[in-house]
């Protein structure tokens, strides 16, 4: 078993949670999370400030070895836009405690 945990962009949950369901895997976990990556310039009444804090999804997900594989490959084929900070992804051994 596997644990993996991504954060994605919140603009791509929607899409993400279809792929997942249409494979088959209903339960896992998403929370919101606010991340610090190097900021947007934005204006807003003529005052320029940059948006440092954005906020992201993370999912975590517990998976057969077999099949973890296949969810990376589509949680990256949907939520990566070419921008390092847009998706990441971890994967560690699942550890189940009796």
């Amino acid at each position: 078993m596997q644990h993996i945990e991504a954060v994605i962009d919140q603009f791509k949950m929607q899409e993400v949670r279809s792929a997942l369901e249409n494979m088959g895997i209903e339960d896992f976990m998403e929370s919101t999370i606010k991340c610090h990556q190097k900021g947007q310039v934005m204006r807003f009444r003529g005052a320029t400030f940059m948006a440092d804090i954005v906020e992201k999804i993370k999912l975590e997900i517990i998976a057969a070895d077999d099949s973890v594989t296949r969810i990376v490959e589509a949680i990256c084929a949907i939520a990566r836009t070419g921008r390092k900070e847009d998706c990441r992804i971890s994967i560690h051994p699942y550890l189940e405690v009796n």
